[in-house]
């Protein structure tokens, strides 16, 4: 498990370094389609909810509600399209309806919260820790026997503060190999279209580089990398127990938690995962990077800083679901919060930082798709915000699906741009 934050290391995650180029342009073919709108909402007590799956039933066209609750999502008008599937964890599955293949926009899904009803829990072997060993070994059954092309949609903030001081946004293909094989040696990804924002204030700028980026569709997969959370050599550092079940998709969910049993060289998670009940496939993972060591947890999460910054960790959490169609299950979403604060010696004030990045599949494709080569390729030690320009305008993602801004993240959009003309 040591290799988890390590491998992520492939994608730098740069903070406000202020002299990135842009590199390309694209061309996009003209597709037409119509867009459905709207907030998904629990029934009980009216609370917008987030990270729900927004998906269209029979394709692989999906993305997620964003913090307030909002989604869009656009789909092609000659599929034939009857409804939307909406599902979230603890929640029963909705249905929308859809009369016509036309934009609808001011939906409210809302979503009822769904009863434990587990008749029975059978842990193999008695232990949870058997149960997540049995998972692990069901991994080449219950995901793609397939290469797949993923189209993923990845947002990357910081804030200082409150105050965001930059976002960056891309559409990227990731490619990924069979499961049969987790390793990830032969997985790529590439930026398809891309843009950046960033502060102009001089006392915004931090040339702090921290372990991260849009690579994580490869090294965040926990089930596709065999050296990220779910090694079996490894599961003797943890001590694990069992949760009360959960629903997720219409089907029931063992919840294993987890934390570290020894102390090693290097920093080790604590968190849970979620299993299926009958097929014993991995569903969700939400885990911690243990903090009680900083020194263990800045060699795990820092790259590079200046000479006399003070980098202190404060909190490393990820969250990871897959998404079952056809009998298989596939990489959907994650999630990955950073949070740390920096100060220069002799200085008494420190300033706070947040960087949050996350990654929607939003289409894929499982035949008849050109491989990614190398030289196109996002390279393990690229920057981000390097590859990406400063295009912004409403209509900048025409028909890629994407996670919809929140109202705080489109103020900031307003403010950062003013700044930069």
């Amino acid at each position: 498990m040591k290799n988890l934050v390590r491998s992520s290391m492939m994608g730098l995650l740069a903070l406000l370094m202020l002299d990135a180029n842009p590199l390309w342009a694209q061309q996009e073919e003209a597709v037409n389609y119509f867009t459905v709108t709207g907030v998904v909402k629990n029934r009980d007590n009216r609370k917008k909810l987030e990270n729900v799956n927004v998906s269209v039933p029979g394709t692989n066209i999906g993305t997620v509600t964003n913090a307030d609750g909002f989604f869009s999502l656009k789909i092609q008008d000659t599929l034939n399209v009857d409804g939307l599937e909406v599902s979230h964890i603890g929640y029963l599955n909705s249905h929308v309806i859809l009369k016509k293949r036309e934009s609808v926009s001011g939906l409210t899904v809302w979503m009822l919260p769904a009863p434990n009803l587990l008749n029975e829990i059978v842990v193999y072997g008695n232990t949870p820790r058997a149960l997540v060993e049995e998972a692990i070994k069901k991994i080449p059954v219950n995901y793609s026997n397939h290469d797949n092309l993923l189209t993923t949609f990845y947002r990357e903030t910081v804030q200082k503060g409150r105050r965001y001081i930059s976002i960056s946004e891309a559409v990227m293909d990731a490619y990924k190999t069979a499961y049969s094989d987790r390793s990830t040696i032969n997985d790529k990804v590439k930026l398809e279209k891309g843009r950046r924002l960033l502060s102009q204030k001089l006392s915004d700028t931090l040339a702090v580089k921290v372990i991260g980026g849009p690579s994580q569709a490869i090294y965040l997969d926990i089930v596709k990398n065999e050296s990220a959370l779910l090694n079996l050599d490894e599961l003797n550092y943890y001590d694990f127990w069992m949760e009360d079940p959960v629903n997720l998709n219409n089907r029931m969910q063992y919840v294993v938690r987890f934390r570290p049993r020894v102390d090693l060289m290097y920093a080790l998670f604590y968190g849970k995962i979620y299993i299926d009940y009958e097929k014993l496939s991995i569903t969700r993972a939400e885990f911690s990077l243990d903090m009680k060591n900083k020194i263990k947890a800045i060699q795990a999460i820092l790259h590079k800083k200046p000479v006399g910054l003070r980098f202190k960790p404060q909190e490393v959490s990820y969250l990871v679901t897959y998404k079952e169609k056809n009998g298989k299950s596939y990489l959907n979403y994650i999630r990955n919060e950073m949070r740390f604060k920096c100060d220069w010696k002799r200085k008494l004030f420190s300033s706070g930082y947040t960087v949050l990045s996350e990654m929607v599949v939003t289409d894929r494709k499982e035949h008849n798709f050109p491989k990614i080569p190398y030289r196109t390729s996002f390279k393990d030690k690229q920057v981000f915000y390097d590859v990406v320009n400063e295009y912004w305008n409403e209509d900048f993602w025409k028909a890629y699906n994407i996670i919809e801004p929140t109202e705080s993240l489109e103020h900031a959009v307003n403010k950062l741009k003013k700044q930069s003309r």
